[in-house]
């Protein structure tokens, strides 16, 4: 069984400086990598820039009614909890553990290692 070892990126001081637009889906640059942030029930989750499909920008497109991130080219579904897909294609969208902390929200990113490149 294999653990995931993190290195947290802090994304902002607090939440209250994350202005998402009516979408609730924002594009964030952590560690020189683009990722997606989106609110849902005033939960945070992080999840990939890029559609796994045909690479559409997840920022773009929605979050429906279920809670599913919904990809603005295909209308693929995506769980926000584990990246899995909600509508049958079989695609699989890397998430990203948030934590909020007393100075600030982090978002981890998985360590490279000789077994994980």
């Amino acid at each position: 069984m294999s653990t995931k070892k993190y290195q947290w990126f802090k994304i902002a001081n607090s939440q209250d400086e994350l202005v998402f637009p009516a979408g609730n889906l924002l594009t964030v640059e952590v560690n020189r990598k683009k990722i997606t942030l989106a609110k849902y029930k005033d939960t945070l989750y992080a999840c990939a820039f890029a559609c796994p499909h045909a690479g559409g920008i997840m920022a773009d497109g929605n979050i429906d009614a279920t809670g599913n991130i919904v990809c603005p080219i295909h209308r693929y579904r995506f769980n926000l909890q584990n990246g899995r897909n909600t509508s049958g294609e079989g695609y699989y969208l890397t998430t990203y553990p948030i934590e909020i902390r007393e100075d600030g929200v982090y978002a981890g990113i998985v360590e490279k290692s000789f077994f994980n490149l």
